[in-house]
C-alpha cells in the first residue's frame, strides 16, 4: 500500500477524524505531489525537499489566488502528514516544521445579537405550540444549537439514548470523540418531551440508538437539509449575514460570555481542547465596550 494510503489509514483508525476532514487531507497531500509531479504510488519523502513545499506554496498564492487561511489549512495537512512519515520511521528529514504560518486577519465569529435573538424565539412560539412534526422539529434544531451551543455534526449524531431520563441533559460526542455534558434549560427540555410525543403518536421509530433530528419517513435529516433549516429560520427572523448552525453556536458562546460566564465554563460547554479556542469570543466583548465607549464618551465623540 501506498505511503499516502497508509497516512489516510491513520487519519481514520487511529485519529478519528471526521469523513470531510479525512478527505480535505487527501485533496491537500495529493494537491502537493500533482503538483511536484511525482505518482501517489511513488511518492518517496527522502526525494523531497523544503523548495518543493515552499514552491508549492508560491503557486497557491499566486497561481490559485488562494488566502492565507486556505494555504496554512493546505501546508497543515503536509506537516501532520510529515510527523507522521517520522514517528513511523519513513523519513529522518523534517522538511515542514521550518516553513512558517501565514499572517491572516484574525475574522470575529458572526453571532446574533441578543435583541434579534429574542424574534428569533418569538418566531419560533407558533411552531413550538402546533402539532406538526416538522414545526416543532425545526424549532427543536434552533433551541439545540442555541442553548447548548452544538456543533452541526454533533446534533445531527445525538440519539434519544443520549437524554438523561429527565432530558435535563445531553451527551454530546464531539471532535477526537472527546464527550462532554450539555445541561438543557427548562424551556429545551420541555420542547424535546413534546417533539418525542409528536412523532411518538406518529409511529415513527423512537429506539434509543436513533438519531433525534428525523423526517416524517423515519430518515436521518442529512447535515445539508439542517444547515438549510436553520438558515431559512433565521432569515424569516430577519438575521442578516450569514446564518447558519455556527452562527448558532457563536451566538451560544457570546452570549454566556456578555452575562459573565467564567471562560472557562464556555469552554467546557463547547467542547473546546484549548482554552485560546474560546478566548477568540473576549474581542466581541471587546468590540461591544469599544462601541459603548465610543457613544457614550464625551471625549470620545467629535
Amino acid at each position: 500500500m501506498a505511503l499516502v494510503d497508509d497516512f489516510i489509514t491513520y487519519l481514520e483508525a487511529e485519529r478519528r477524524y471526521s469523513p470531510l476532514t479525512v478527505r480535505n487531507y487527501r485533496r491537500d497531500v495529493e494537491d502537493f505531489l500533482s503538483f511536484s509531479g511525482i505518482a501517489l504510488d511513488e511518492f518517496q519523502p527522502e526525494q523531497m525537499s523544503r523548495h518543493d513545499i515552499e514552491d508549492w506554496i508560491e503557486y497557491l498564492f499566486d497561481v490559485r489566488k488562494l488566502k492565507a487561511s486556505s494555504v496554512n489549512r493546505c501546508v497543515s495537512s503536509l506537516r501532520t502528514l510529515w510527523r507522521w512519515l517520522l514517528s513511523r520511521k519513513h523519513t529522518e528529514r523534517d522538511i515542514v516544521s521550518g516553513i512558517h504560518q501565514r499572517k491572516t486577519s484574525r475574522r470575529l465569529p458572526t453571532f446574533v445579537a441578543d435583541t434579534r435573538m429574542q424574534s428569533v424565539i418569538e418566531r419560533l412560539k407558533e411552531d413550538i405550540a402546533s402539532e406538526d412534526m416538522e414545526r416543532v422539529r425545526d424549532a427543536v434544531i434552533i433551541m439545540l444549537f442555541y442553548t447548548c451551543g452544538l456543533r452541526l455534526a454533533e446534533l445531527s449524531a445525538a440519539t434519544w439514548g443520549d437524554f438523561d431520563a429527565d432530558y435535563r441533559s445531553l451527551r454530546v460526542v464531539g471532535k477526537g470523540d472527546k464527550e462532554r455534558v450539555a445541561p438543557l434549560p427548562e424551556v429545551t427540555s420541555i420542547l424535546i418531551k413534546k417533539y418525542r410525543e409528536i412523532i411518538s403518536s406518529q409511529n415513527i421509530c423512537i429506539y434509543p440508538k436513533k438519531v433525534v433530528i428525523l423526517s416524517k419517513k423515519d430518515e436521518p435529516l442529512s447535515q445539508r437539509t439542517i444547515q438549510r433549516i436553520v438558515g431559512r429560520v433565521l432569515k424569516e427572523a430577519g438575521v442578516q449575514g450569514k446564518s447558519s448552525p455556527h452562527v448558532l453556536r457563536h451566538t451560544f458562546a457570546t452570549h454566556l460570555l456578555n452575562a459573565d460566564a467564567d471562560l472557562r465554563e464556555i469552554q467546557e460547554l463547547l467542547g473546546h481542547s484549548s482554552l485560546k479556542a474560546t478566548q477568540v469570543y473576549t474581542h466581541n466583548n471587546i468590540a461591544k465596550l469599544g462601541e459603548i465607549y465610543r457613544s457614550a464618551h464625551p471625549r470620545a465623540r467629535r
